[in-house]
């Protein structure tokens, strides 16, 4: 029987309603009641509403939702920490016979609730000397250099991304092994069943245009310029969040809203697609069209014959370990 549900997918196809909607109907087709779980790492900010589109009050339904508003804007994202977290609030609702369901298109920390996933170690030094040598070659030739020591990281990883590319190149060192060597089998922590929405590319384009021009309009700017004043420039993690770091050009003069609002809808349609590469790789999540009609019936029949049922055979999912943080250790801000 399983222990979670997962609802996964690509950024904007409509993955909180229909986990509050799973969650409502759960107890009168199983007679346990279902919570939500957030698995956005954006969302784990504090006052990170209107960029991650956060559900608020009313539209949680009265469906209790946890991990959201967790972190500072300032603490950079902690994949470890946020696992700990998770289980926790996983075991306490099995305590309680209550139906956990994981909501999020954060790929790997769904994957660091629902799978065995271990984190490699680090080390200050060699971190700092890495991130010295990014500052002063910048991250094309540290990607080059990954390219040579291990292609498949480097075919996983942004050649623009200093951060994963730095933690890429820490593991290799500390381990004297490939990066890709040190993925972790895919072997389930918990039974789930995982639901997938998608969308044609081209409705799902529509829909983050349409997302974008809702945050401007929503008062975005608004909310940047609060969290500006907590720490969100200084926030490693937070500070280069979707349509955040838009934002924060706009407010610096450097982007017109028009150009902001252009480059977030950009980003956003990249983002989409990696999402939807990684969640597309697992062949345990079972998708469902984001608009078909009986979408809601769907899902929960398959939540039904899952209960009823064994746990899924796990199989091979792409890994990105290069932003994981051991456990009890985080980076410098």
């Amino acid at each position: 029987m399983i222990k979670v549900i997962a609802v996964v997918g690509p950024t904007a196809v409509g993955k909180s309603d229909l986990a509050v909607e799973v969650a409502l109907r759960l107890e009168e087709r199983t007679g346990r009641r279902g919570e939500v779980i957030n698995a956005d790492s954006m969302q784990l900010y504090r006052g990170m509403d209107i960029g991650t589109a956060k559900l608020g009050e009313a539209d949680r339904r009265e469906v209790p939702h946890h991990l959201l508003d967790v972190w500072e804007v300032s603490e950079p994202a902690d994949v470890a920490s946020y696992q700990d977290m998770a289980r926790e609030r996983v075991e306490d609702c099995a305590d309680r016979d209550v139906i956990p369901v994981l909501v999020g298109g954060s790929g790997l920390y769904v994957r660091a609730v629902l799978d065995h996933l271990e984190f490699p170690g680090t080390d200050p030094g060699v971190r700092a000397r890495l991130e010295a040598e990014l500052g002063d070659v910048g991250p094309g030739v540290l990607h080059a250099r990954l390219a040579e020591a291990d292609p498949a990281a480097a075919r996983t990883i942004l050649p623009g991304n200093g951060r994963r590319i730095v933690r890429a190149l820490e593991v290799i060192e500390l381990t004297g092994r490939p990066f890709t060597a040190n993925l972790p089998d895919h072997t389930s922590f918990y039974p789930c069943t995982q639901i997938g929405l998608s969308s044609p590319r081209p409705s799902l384009d529509e829909r983050i245009d349409a997302r974008v021009e809702r945050m401007w309009g929503q008062g975005l700017l608004d909310e940047v310029r609060v969290l500006d004043g907590l720490g969100l420039r200084e926030g490693r993690t937070a500070s280069r969040a979707l349509g955040y770091a838009q934002a924060l050009a706009q407010l610096d003069g450097e982007m017109s809203e028009e150009e902001a609002k252009a480059a977030t809808a950009q980003a956003t349609r990249r983002f989409a697609r990696r999402q939807e590469s990684w969640f597309r790789r697992d062949p345990r999540v079972r998708w469902l069209p984001h608009d078909a009609p009986d979408l809601v019936e769907r899902a929960l029949s398959q939540v039904e014959t899952a209960l009823s049922g064994s746990p899924e055979e796990p199989g091979e999912a792409l890994v990105d370990v290069a932003t994981l943080v051991p456990h009890g250790q985080r980076s410098p801000g």
